[in-house]
């Protein structure tokens, strides 16, 4: 129990509709039906996808987890050393049958955006490629692993690519960069001490925040370019600018006070969410 317990949390219960809603909304926005493709994809982005994506995070993350205060809860699990193996093991068998699956029910272009998707979940955290540590390709690298269910889902569903929609990805790309940069200040000390690199520990905790309010305000607008109810999605990007906005001048020492905003931002992910969910739903019912 104690081994489920420690897979669990490395799974990041609490982050799971971040990589399930985007396939969801995409899939069924595009195809307006829930099909087998639709509950196989739905299921896998929502659980093993993410014991993949944070379970390998947590194994090779160890040595910096032990020193980060914040590890043990929501935040990831700090794995013992003697369920490495099985962490990979565990993450590698459970994607393995909605791999294939989803390969049966797809088309090669489809093959190849989740072959990529896949390839930045194990390139972010595992070594020789350890995305993580190359600062910038691992705030993109981390944006990836939250855009690219939707990316797979419109190709899966065979969705006709406008640039209303391009604009869409695009802003849902930043917010991804946004969030990880600022999600990384928190771990300053922590990484440093590690003597892991990362876009905070290179650029510092206030020039990072700075970065990730860039990454938000862009995000917000280029959705005043996307088609009527999507500019009021802008809405939500300024409330992420008023959460990290209070960061801006954080000294690297002082790194870890952004822990209680980056709380926040896992709280208001959960609202953001049904906002767009209404501006999803009012969105089909003007083009149904």
């Amino acid at each position: 129990m104690t081994a489920l317990r420690q897979l669990l949390i490395a799974s990041r219960p609490v982050s799971w509709i971040n990589t399930a809603y985007p396939f969801a909304a995409a899939y069924l926005l595009t195809t307006r039906q829930i099909d087998l493709a639709f509950v196989v994809g739905t299921v896998f982005f929502l659980i093993p996808y993410n014991l993949a994506m944070y379970g390998i995070n947590d194994v090779f993350d160890y040595e910096s987890d032990l020193r980060n205060p914040r590890k043990g809860g929501a935040h990831g699990a700090v794995l013992s050393p003697h369920l490495h193996r099985a962490t990979l093991w565990t993450a590698a068998l459970s994607c393995l049958p909605f791999v294939v699956a989803l390969v049966v029910l797809g088309s090669p272009m489809s093959w190849l955006v989740l072959a990529l998707s896949l390839f930045f979940v194990v390139a972010y955290s595992a070594p020789p490629l350890r995305f993580k540590e190359r600062p910038y390709l691992d705030s993109l690298t981390s944006s990836i692993h939250f855009f690219s269910p939707a990316v797979y889902a419109l190709v899966l569903a065979g969705a006709t690519w406008t640039w209303q929609l391009v604009l869409i990805v695009v802003a849902f790309a930043l917010w991804g960069i946004a969030s990880h940069a600022f999600g990384a200040v928190q771990d300053v000390t922590a990484d440093r001490a590690a003597g892991i690199h990362s876009i905070a520990t290179a650029r510092g905790a206030a020039r990072t925040v700075r970065f990730s309010l860039a990454c938000y305000a862009a995000s917000g607008v280029l959705m005043l370019g996307t088609a009527w109810p999507g500019p009021l999605a802008a809405i939500v990007a300024v409330s992420y600018l008023v959460t990290v906005w209070p960061y801006r001048s954080l000294a690297d020492a002082d790194s870890a006070r952004a822990t209680a905003g980056w709380r926040r931002f896992l709280w208001w992910n959960q609202l953001a969410g049904f906002i767009v969910t209404l501006l999803l739903i009012w969105w089909w019912m003007l083009t149904r």
